[in-house]
């Protein structure tokens, strides 16, 4: 599966992962793949590097983390959540420089509170980290349109 399959999603001026304008950020982007499915396609810098060559795992945790985020927001990109919790587990080392695919599913719904499912992808497919979480609505999350402007929060051109 390819992010070319699917429909990008809003990337705001100045988010760690997503911001457009961070320049120490990740930059990454994401696409609705399918119902309840949302794609990331990345290649880390070797400036987020722990070890020679591997990426930090605070890094490979932001990558989970978004992409439980982005998921749990599907129906609604204006709908933010953040997480409750997350349960890690780092089964490879991620090597920097290669592309990576981040696969986040949603698992079910309860009133403000989403449930999800993470996959970070090697390029032989193989998974170097999963995650399992639980979101929450972020309280008071009703912006106005003039605060999405404020954020940056569009969908912005390749």
């Amino acid at each position: 599966m390819s992010s070319k399959e699917g429909t990008k999603q809003p990337n705001s001026r100045y988010c760690f992962a997503c911001g457009v304008e961070n320049t120490y950020g990740l930059g990454m982007t994401f696409y609705e793949v399918g119902a309840g499915h949302v794609l990331a396609e990345y290649s880390v810098p070797d400036v987020y590097q722990g070890y020679p060559g591997v990426v930090h795992g605070g890094i490979v945790f932001t990558m989970l983390d978004e992409v439980l985020g982005r998921v749990t927001m599907l129906g609604d990109p204006t709908r933010f959540t953040m997480s409750a919790k997350v349960e890690v587990r780092f089964r490879k080392p991620v090597p920097t420089g290669e592309p990576l695919q981040i696969h986040g599913r949603v698992e079910k719904r309860r009133g403000r509170l989403s449930f999800a499912s993470v996959e970070l992808r090697l390029p032989d497919g193989s998974i170097a980290a999963e995650a399992k979480g639980m979101m929450a609505e972020a309280p008071d999350q009703t912006m106005t349109t003039e605060q999405l402007e404020t954020l940056g929060w569009k969908v912005y051109p390749d």
